[in-house]
Parts: C-alpha cells; structure tokens; sequence
C-alpha cells in the first residue's frame, strides 16, 4: 500500500505544480506581446506533457497490480525466496538463476501472459528494471489479448 499511496501523493503533487504552470502560461499569454505569448504556450505544453506521462504511468501501475492479484488468485505469483544480502539486497547470483528458470518458461509460452509476468519479476530481482518493465508491458499486451 506504500507504494500506491506515493504514487497518488505524487500525483497530487503534480496537479498542483501544473496548475500553478498553466496559470503562468495563461498570463503570459494574457500581456499581448508576441514573445510572451509563444513563451506562453510553450509553458502549457509542459503540464499537457507531463499529465499525459503521470495518467500513463498511473494506468501501468493500475494494470500492473491487476495481473498480480488475478496471478495469485490462482496462484501463479513467484514465490519471493531468493536469498539476500545483510542490506536486504536480493543475492544476484540467486536472481540470475531464477532469472533462466523464468526465461525459459517464456520462450516455451511466448503467448502466455503468465509467464512474461514471471519473467518481468525475475527482471526486476536482477536489477535490470527497465528490462522488467518492458517485459510487464508484454505481459498486459498478452493478458488483453486473452
């Protein structure tokens, strides 16, 4: 719950910071000088921008957290054993093993969600997240497919 409870403070955070952004665009824009008014609009582009990258980055999580609980609905969720270091760290020898284990598995099922899901899980205990992330966008592509 941590986790989601940052993202939406965040969120928040963000709406404020556009809205004091787009109002500075609007005045801008409101003086009538043609330089302030290309700043202007060049100002309302960044909230534009930036909201579409937080409601995508919101829809990942949201997708995200689904596949995980219909997984572990029927308990197909890895299971967390991985051994670790002191810090907390997960061991990378460890994870690298695991990792073949699930690629394996996505390279017998390319079509199964399951398994990219997996696979993404075994990215992210590796270290390598933006592996892990493009490996989950397969596996939602997947699961809508399905």
């Amino acid at each position: 719950m941590t986790a989601k409870r940052v993202a939406i403070g965040l969120a928040v955070v963000f709406v404020a910071y556009a809205v004091l952004l787009g109002w500075r665009g609007v005045l801008l824009i409101g003086t009538g000088d043609p330089v302030a008014v290309i700043l202007g609009v060049a100002v309302l582009v960044i909230p534009v921008l930036g909201a579409y990258l937080v409601w995508r980055e919101l829809q990942f999580g949201r997708r995200t957290e689904a596949l995980a609980r219909e997984l572990e609905a029927a308990g197909g969720l890895p299971v967390d054993d991985l051994p670790r270091r002191p810090s907390g760290r997960i061991d990378r020898a460890a994870a690298d093993a695991a990792f073949e284990k699930y690629k394996a598995e996505a390279e017998a099922a390319p079509d199964d969600w399951r398994v990219w899901f997996r696979l993404s899980t075994a990215y992210d205990a590796a270290g390598d997240r933006k592996r892990a992330r493009s490996t989950m966008r397969t596996a939602i592509a997947h699961h809508d497919r399905s």
